[in-house]
C-alpha cells in the first residue's frame, strides 16, 4: 500500500519496489506524458544534510553520465521536507531478486540438481552478466568517476531483455583517484561485504577504478 503522505508533484505513485533504512523506491508515471519512471525518495521526514548530499551526488553524477549501462536520472524534485529522484523504469529488478526468480523456475521445471548455480543455463547468464558489468564499469570509468558500492542491490537486469543498467551512485566520486581517511568501521562508506581493501581506509593505498573491479570480482564470488 502507498502511503497517504507521499506526494511528488507531476507524478503519480504505483507499487512499492524497494525499502530501506533510507530510502522508499516506488515505480510511478510522469502525469504529464504517462512516462513509466521510478521514484526514489529520502524516507526520514527530515533527512540528514548528509543523506541530502548524497541524493544531490546521484543526481549531479547522473546527469554527467551518457552510459547506456546506466540507470538514467530525469530529474531532482522537492517533496517537502525530502528530495525525490526520478529514474527511467526499464523494467529491471535487482540481480539478487533475478537470481532467485532463476533458480525458481530451473526447480520447477526440472529436477532440484539442475537448479544448483552449476547448471550451465546459470554459468551462460553468470558470463554474460559479468561481461555487461565489466564493460559498465569501463564506460563509467572513462568518464572518471567510481562507484564505490558495486553490490547485488545496485544491479539491476530486465527478465525479458536481459539488459543489465547500474544504479546508486550516492558515493561516488568524480575525481579518477581519491583517499580514504582511516575511519570507524560504523561510518564506513559503501557495504562492509564487498568493500576492497583500500575502502577500509586501513592500507597506505588511494581508490581508483580497481575498487569497484574488486567490488564486482567479490560480487561473483559470493552470488
Amino acid at each position: 500500500m502507498v502511503e497517504n503522505r507521499v506526494n511528488v508533484p507531476g507524478y503519480g505513485i504505483g507499487e512499492s519496489i524497494y525499502t530501506s533504512t533510507r530510502t522508499l523506491v516506488y515505480r510511478g508515471w510522469r502525469q504529464a506524458d504517462q512516462t513509466p519512471v521510478v521514484i526514489k525518495l529520502l524516507k526520514n521526514a527530515y533527512p540528514s544534510l548528509i543523506e541530502l548530499a548524497q541524493f544531490r551526488n546521484q543526481y549531479t553524477i547522473g546527469k554527467i553520465l551518457n552510459v547506456s549501462g546506466v540507470v538514467h536520472i530525469y530529474g531532482l524534485e522537492n517533496c517537502q521536507n525530502r528530495l525525490a529522484l526520478i529514474l527511467e523504469d526499464f523494467g529491471g529488478v535487482s540481480l539478487k531478486e533475478y537470481t532467485a526468480f532463476r533458480r525458481k523456475g530451473l526447480s520447477e521445471t526440472e529436477n532440484q540438481e539442475n537448479s544448483s548455480p552449476l547448471h550451465p543455463d546459470f554459468l551462460i547468464e553468470f558470463l554474460q552478466i559479468a561481461i555487461a558489468l565489466a564493460d559498465i564499469l569501463g564506460d563509467i570509468y572513462h568518464h572518471q568517476i567510481i562507484h564505490k558500492d558495486i553490490k547485488p542491490a545496485n544491479i539491476l537486469i530486465n527478465p525479458t531483455t536481459k539488459q543489465v543498467k547500474l544504479i546508486d551512485f550516492s558515493i561516488a566520486s568524480l575525481l579518477p583517484r581519491v583517499t580514504q581517511l582511516s575511519t570507524s568501521p560504523t561510518i564506513l562508506e559503501g557495504t562492509l561485504a564487498y568493500l576492497s581493501p583500500e575502502q577500509t581506509g586501513r592500507m597506505n593505498r588511494g581508490i581508483d577504478y580497481r575498487t569497484d573491479f574488486f567490488e564486482k570480482r567479490k560480487l561473483q564470488i559470493q552470488t
